[in-house]
């Protein structure tokens, strides 16, 4: 769950991408672009368009990475929190949502994006299905992110009413993350959301969550598999996956230019 909060912190270490361009090329480009270091563990002949349909420049990390850093002209505000449609916010910024099953490290994740962003706390809960309720962000004059809650074990009773309701009358909404957990690769909780998505036609993106934990040929096989279903099964989703830690940063820089190019406002070419 995402709460404002008074007072500094001090970011991680490798939070602020100056801080991992000073770290040697091979570990640099792991953080960076987590899915490109896993391919030279492929088969000879692999099809690796995939892997890098996204592929934004230093620049453009540069740039993204602002979005991200509250200041006194780029406040990051939470909004309000609401258990039905009726109570969203009325808010006409491009958004973005994450959604995931419980202690898939959602909020662990959006607490990485915002770790440059002082007066933001991010609180992670160790009970599974914490966050109970749509928690909206304002970020600046640019976006908003909300921290939906988990689905599956301890979801909240009305999950279904509460997303199916904000995914389909949420006419803002730019792109969905659908979170899934590195490890455990796609569970069955995560194919019917799949065929949520689907089914109301809701743009969205695969993020495989806690890869430090995963062991490298782990990790390749749960990439592959998803990646093959996406090719077959869907429509709607973005036919890259992202990977992140968010111990590590792995990937967090790379998710930050996304978010900022798919709510419209970091103009990145995409490979075709």
């Amino acid at each position: 769950m995402l709460l404002p909060r008074a007072g500094a912190r001090t970011p991680p270490p490798l939070a602020a991408l100056a801080q991992v361009l000073r770290l040697e090329q091979g570990r640099r480009t792991g953080l960076l672009f987590p899915l490109q270091k896993l391919e030279r563990y492929l088969a000879p002949g692999t099809d690796t368009a995939r892997f890098r349909l996204f592929q934004p420049g230093l620049p453009d990390l540069q740039r993204a990475e602002a979005f991200f850093k509250s200041s006194r002209d780029h406040p990051i505000d939470y909004v309000s929190s609401a258990v039905r449609m009726a109570h969203v916010p009325l808010l006409t910024l491009p958004e973005v949502c994450f959604i995931g099953r419980s202690n898939v490290g959602k909020s662990s994740l959006i607490r990485a994006l915002f770790s440059l962003s002082p007066e933001v706390e991010v609180r992670v809960s160790k009970t599974p299905g914490h966050t109970k309720k749509m928690n909206f962000f304002k970020v600046g004059r640019y976006f908003t992110l909300v921290d939906m809650p988990g689905y599956g074990y301890r979801a909240p009773q009305d999950f279904v009413e509460m997303v199916e309701a904000y995914l389909q009358e949420r006419h803002n909404l730019k792109r969905t993350f659908m979170l899934v957990d590195g490890v455990a690769g796609l569970q069955k909780t995560d194919h019917i959301a799949v065929e949520m998505l689907e089914e109301f036609g809701i743009p969205y993106v695969i993020v495989l969550t806690k890869i430090d934990r995963a062991s490298r040929g782990l990790l390749l096989k749960n990439v592959l598999a998803i990646q093959e279903y996406v090719k077959e099964k869907t429509q709607g989703c973005f036919p890259q996956l992202f990977l992140v830690s968010s111990l590590e940063f792995s990937g967090v820089h790379l998710l930050r230019c996304f978010v900022a190019h798919v709510t419209g406002n970091l103009p990145v070419a995409e490979a075709s």
